[in-house]
Parts: structure tokens; C-alpha cells; sequence
């Protein structure tokens, strides 16, 4: 398995300038951040412009990697892509084709996105929507040679009643029900234990199940506070919320920083077939405010995660 981040988190740094420090420090591959320029979504950033991509940029830039020894494990565009307002859905399924374009011009195989969510219907009117919107997104990329993954997070800042589901895809029995109505073979995860775990859900546990659609893994650590926990219960704080995405019971920590058991983790993935990339996306709170501080956590996280890489 190759160690990398998502350059999201550092949305000032220029590609170039991020290759060149992620091989300084030991990463192997970049998860390269795909927001459309004009963008205002939290944790997201434009690495790469895909709307102004030409064929020789990206030559340049697989050029870029090559020279350094490096790779692209995924480009990373993550928003509602069932958003309940039509005109909204379209432009961000517009920029998700241009970011899979994107992909094909670089010769990279994964395109990372969500699901989404229409929060004016239910679960099961979702999941219809969703057949027909992923059956015509997944073609596409299909023709490009390109596959999709998901992320599993709820994302509960999308729920505008104060819930924690944002998206129809944060569980195994939501992912059973997704792969089972587009049984595509271009269609997988990017599994990211760390929400896993705040929903109370054991992350070692669900990989044997998918180990087939696990085709991009995140790395990112939890820490719940228990007397909060006790406080709230699951579903987080309903009052004393700074905003949306508070939940108020737990935080995202650099991996190692937290509570998952990254050695189990790590170790089953590697005994049911994975070998690929483990990127950092880091949102670790106490490692952000300035880009000394961001790349002082994403050298933690890969330390910590070298030292268990080398043990198993």
C-alpha cells in the first residue's frame, strides 16, 4: 500500500509545489482536488482546474509526477448529486463529467464523488432517483475508462433539519442496496473509517464484505467524547450547535490521533486483497489555521501510518 493525501487542505499550495513537498516528506501518490474554481463548500479546493484542462497541460502534469516519482490515485470532486434543486444537480453533474474528462486526459482510473441526497423525499424515492442519475454518470465514465468511488460519510451539514444524514450511501446496508441496483463493475468505495466509526459502526468489520468495492481508501481518525456522547446521543447536539456540522460528540484527528484501531485496519485490508493507496484527508481541527500547521499534521499522520504499514 502507497501512503497520500487530499490536497484539499491545503487550498493555496499550487500542484506543482505539492508534488514536489508530498515526495520530500515520503507520499507516494496525491488525491488531487477537483472543485470548480468558484466554489464555497468546506474542506474543498481547486488543485487542478478540470474546466480549463487542455491535452498539453495534462501532458505537463503527468510528466510532473513522473519526474518526481509520484502518482495521482484520484481526482476528488464531492457534492449533493442528487440535490433537490434541479438547476443546482446539473451544474454539479456538468463539473463531475468534466472532472471524469479530466481523468481520462491524465490516465487516472478513480474519480471520487457522493452520492447525495434529495431531502424532500424518502429513502426509497432517493434510491430510485439515484438509479437513473448514477446509471447515466457511471456510462460515462465507463466510456472514458474511468471508475467512480464513493465516500461513505453522511455529510450532515447537507440535512437542513438538523439530522446527520446528508447522503443515502454512509452504511453497509445502504451500500448493499447501491451496488445491488447498479451492479456496475466500474462502480466502488472510497472507504473512510473514520465516519464509520462516530456511527458506531466497527470498520475492520465491514471490509471482508466489500472487499471487492473497495477501490480507494481515506485515512482519517475519531475521537468521541464520551460524556458528550452520553449528552446528545447519535445524533448529535439538537441546541448548542455552532453550525451545521457540529455534532458536537466527536472530532476528526490525524490518523493515530484518535481511537480506530489502525493495525486491524490496515491489516485486513491487506489480507482481503487491498493494495493501493491510503490517503490522509486531513480535518483534523488542531491542525489547521496556516500551511505550516496543515503539512505539520500531514507529517504526523504519515509517520504514524509508515510505522504501521512497516509492521504488518
Amino acid at each position: 500500500m502507497k501512503l497520500g493525501f487530499l490536497t484539499a487542505c491545503l487550498p493555496n499550495v499550487k500542484l506543482d509545489d505539492l508534488v514536489v513537498w508530498a515526495k520530500s516528506v515520503g507520499f507516494e501518490m496525491l488525491e488531487v482536488a477537483c472543485w470548480p474554481v468558484k466554489n464555497a463548500r468546506d474542506y474543498s479546493s481547486t488543485t487542478l482546474d478540470v474546466t480549463n484542462l487542455t491535452k498539453d497541460e495534462a501532458e505537463r502534469i503527468k510528466k510532473l509526477f513522473k519526474d518526481n516519482n509520484m502518482e495521482i490515485s484520484s481526482l476528488a470532486y464531492y457534492d449533493n448529486n442528487l440535490h433537490p434543486d434541479l438547476v443546482i444537480r446539473k451544474s454539479y453533474h456538468d463539473h463531475l463529467k468534466e472532472v471524469i474528462d479530466a481523468a481520462e486526459l491524465l490516465g487516472v482510473k478513480y474519480v471520487g464523488t457522493f452520492v447525495g441526497r434529495n431531502y424532500n423525499k424518502t429513502i426509497k424515492e432517493n434510491f430510485d432517483e439515484f438509479e437513473i442519475v448514477f446509471k447515466e454518470i457511471l456510462e460515462y465514465a465507463k466510456s472514458k475508462n474511468v471508475s467512480i468511488i464513493i465516500e461513505n460519510c453522511p455529510m450532515p451539514g447537507w440535512n437542513p433539519d438538523g439530522g446527520w444524514m446528508g447522503t443515502i450511501s454512509y452504511s453497509p446496508e445502504l451500500w448493499e442496496e447501491m451496488f445491488s441496483r447498479l451492479p456496475y463493475d466500474n462502480f466502488g468505495l472510497n472507504l473512510d473509517p473514520s465516519h464509520l466509526y462516530w456511527l458506531g459502526i466497527d470498520p475492520v468489520s465491514v471490509i471482508k464484505d466489500f472487499k471487492d468495492k473497495i477501490f480507494h481508501v481515506h485515512a482519517k481518525d475519531t475521537q468521541v467524547f464520551k460524556d458528550k456522547l452520553n449528552k446528545f446521543s447519535i445524533f448529535g447536539s439538537q441546541i448548542q450547535r455552532e453550525n451545521a456540522w457540529d455534532m458536537g460528540y466527536w472530532a476528526y484527528r490525524m490518523p493515530g490521533r484518535g481511537e480506530i484501531d489502525w493495525v486491524a485496519f490496515l491489516k485486513e485490508l491487506k489480507s482481503n486483497g487491498y493494495d493501493y493507496v491510503v490517503s490522509i484527508e486531513h480535518e483534523d481541527p488542531e491542525y489547521e489555521g496556516s500551511e505550516e500547521k496543515v503539512k505539520e499534521g500531514l507529517k504526523l499522520g504519515f509517520e504514524y501510518l509508515k510505522g504501521v504499514l512497516d509492521k504488518i
